[in-house]
């Protein structure tokens, strides 16, 4: 067997004339998916006789990168590959099934409800006719040519008439209201169809490509042909399960590639790559261009203010069970299977770690249909050890939020993405994580605990006047939170509270409990730290069953006369 490839050549000049041309029956076998565009190799069999001979991709995407196509090789024939060529054509019909399915669709909608308008149109010329011959018959005729006046409908004829009009002007009502329901109906349906067909005319529309690879084949024999080409519509994005195992003390992390497509072709069992190249970026570190400063002039300054509020409102512009009970027996039968079963596992795709960026290849092959539906494939699984630590704000909310710090022990880099915080088997939250590169820490918020009470009271609010010749007032505020651990084991526990700060050197105040010199900084660790918002952090490991009182005392002192804002 042979191999051969040729990169990278496309739209060349003119193919011979004398070249056999031989049609390619193939199908996507490989996609590299990258963030905003994606890579298809298409594969296909063929038999060459000794020669020149036009090999012909048909059907391909109208929107992919002409320099973007690449060819290789392998098989009996003794062949060289001379060059590619992409052409564009455009067709009566819609090249892409789906799109032309839903075209059909709306077509039947719109003849459906060309159908209601009709006969709509003709119970309104019914309802109009009646209405013309009730005034008719109500009007008074015109004298005849010898003076005298035709005879007036007899009562009996009126109510005749009257109970035709009431009759028909009521069916024809309740016609008009099942015919409004019946448009409705057809209407919604026909805005989706719409909306479908919106997102997947964006992959080509009533064009398509075909991609010729000119083959030399000094032997005879069969060549498994590959051309692969770039495409648009195309992108993936990480998601993730965070499953904290309590007792364990261990974080589940389970890494997901979120993949959708609408190139125009759908990927049917194929070999799926996840990149986290990103190539939009291009090659090299942007060049910046000569940084000017110059006197501004007053024209050019009104002009300049004036860009800056159109700028500032277009963004505003723009934005649119458990088990029964049962006989001893039952119970060991079923404690018995329960004890053979096992948790299903995700499937581990291999990575590779290149020079700038990592390949997730899916272990087993993947379907994305050309919808932009989302597909959700499994990229890895591992465990991290989780340091657990309990935080809360009481004064804003009287609650212990449980915290894992961990370490990304894996080889590859973790990036940005959704995630889903489970609690042992109890769904937590939805958040975000940054990027975490292999040996970073990070952090995973797994909501309020229970186990943890935390109650903040306020003890003491005392205002007394202070001073015999100026005239002050004090202000002594006293606190207590009480933290209960109900938990099983011991639990590291931070308690965060706010301390004012004075801006004004009239305003003192003044920390009585703790006292300064039991307070720490970040720098110098203590069990009480002073952080940079001005609050205080309390830090301490409490044991099962245990309480701690936190007490918060300060005094605010200004001027009697002097107006404070931000007092409680």
């Amino acid at each position: 067997m042979k191999r051969l490839a040729l990169p990278c050549l496309a739209c060349l000049a003119a193919l011979p004339a004398f070249a056999a041309t031989i049609p390619a029956r193939s199908a996507i076998t490989a996609v590299t998916v990258y963030t905003d565009r994606a890579v298809v190799t298409r594969t296909a069999t063929v038999d060459l006789p000794a020669g020149t001979h036009e090999v012909v991709f048909e059907g391909l995407p109208a929107t992919l990168a002409d320099n973007s196509l690449q060819a290789s090789g392998r098989g009996t024939a003794t062949a060289t590959i001379l060059d590619l060529a992409a052409r564009q054509l455009f067709v009566a019909n819609t090249p892409n099934e789906r799109i032309r399915a839903l075209e059909d669709d709306l077509k039947t909608v719109q003849r459906q409800i060309r159908v209601l308008d009709d006969r709509a149109a003709i119970v309104n010329d019914q309802r109009n006719f009646v209405g013309r011959m009730l005034t008719a018959a109500t009007t008074a005729p015109a004298p005849g040519p010898g003076g005298t006046s035709p005879a007036r409908p007899s009562l009996d004829e009126w109510r005749q008439l009257q109970a035709y009009s009431e009759e028909a002007t009521t069916k024809w009502a309740k016609e008009i209201q099942e015919l409004d329901k019946q448009r409705e109906e057809l209407n919604a349906g026909k805005t989706a169809i719409e909306r479908q067909l919106n997102e997947l005319r964006g992959a080509g529309g009533r064009s398509q490509k075909n991609v010729t690879v000119r083959v030399d084949a000094t032997g005879g024999g069969n060549l498994q042909l590959a051309v692969s080409y770039t495409v648009p519509n195309a992108s993936w994005m990480p998601s993730y399960d965070a499953r904290l195992r309590s007792a364990a003390r261990t974080v589940e992390l389970t890494y997901f590639g979120v993949v959708r497509q609408n190139t125009g072709e759908d990927w049917t069992n194929v070999a799926l790559t996840l990149s986290t190249a990103r190539p939009s970026l291009g090659g090299a570190a942007p060049e910046y261009a000569q940084w000017w400063v110059d006197v501004q002039q007053a024209a050019a300054l009104a002009q300049s203010s004036m860009m800056r509020m159109e700028m500032a409102v277009a963004p505003t512009a723009a934005a649119a069970g458990g088990r029964g009970g049962g006989g001893r027996g039952v119970a060991m039968d079923v404690a018995d299977l329960e004890s053979r079963q096992q948790n299903a596992l995700f499937a581990q795709a291999a990575v590779e770690q290149g020079a700038t960026s990592a390949i997730f290849k899916i272990a087993t092959p993947a379907t994305v249909p050309a919808n932009n539906t989302i597909q959700k494939v499994a990229i890895n699984s591992t465990g991290l050890a989780a340091d657990l630590q309990y935080n809360s704000t009481p004064k804003l909310r009287e609650a212990a939020y449980l915290a894992a710090k961990a370490v990304n022990t894996t080889d590859f880099p973790l990036l940005a993405g959704t995630l889903n915080t489970f609690l042992d088997d109890t769904f937590v939250a939805t958040g975000s994580l940054k990027t975490v590169l292999p040996g970073e820490k990070f952090d995973l918020a797994l909501g309020s605990d229970d186990g943890v009470a935390i109650k903040r009271r306020v003890v003491n609010r005392f205002t007394e006047n202070t001073g015999l010749t100026n005239g002050k007032r004090l202000i002594t505020y006293e606190q207590v939170i009480t933290v209960t651990n109900n938990k099983k084991t011991a639990e590291k526990i931070t308690v965060r509270e706010p301390v004012p700060a004075s801006r004004n050197e009239q305003i003192v105040v003044k920390m009585l409990t703790p006292v300064e010199k039991d307070i720490g900084t970040p720098e110098v660790k203590k069990d009480i730290v002073r952080e940079a918002n001005g609050g205080l952090a309390w830090e301490f490991t409490l044991q099962p069953g245990g309480k701690r009182d936190i007490t918060l005392k300060f005094s605010i002192e200004h001027p009697a006369d002097v107006v404070v804002s931000g007092l409680e």
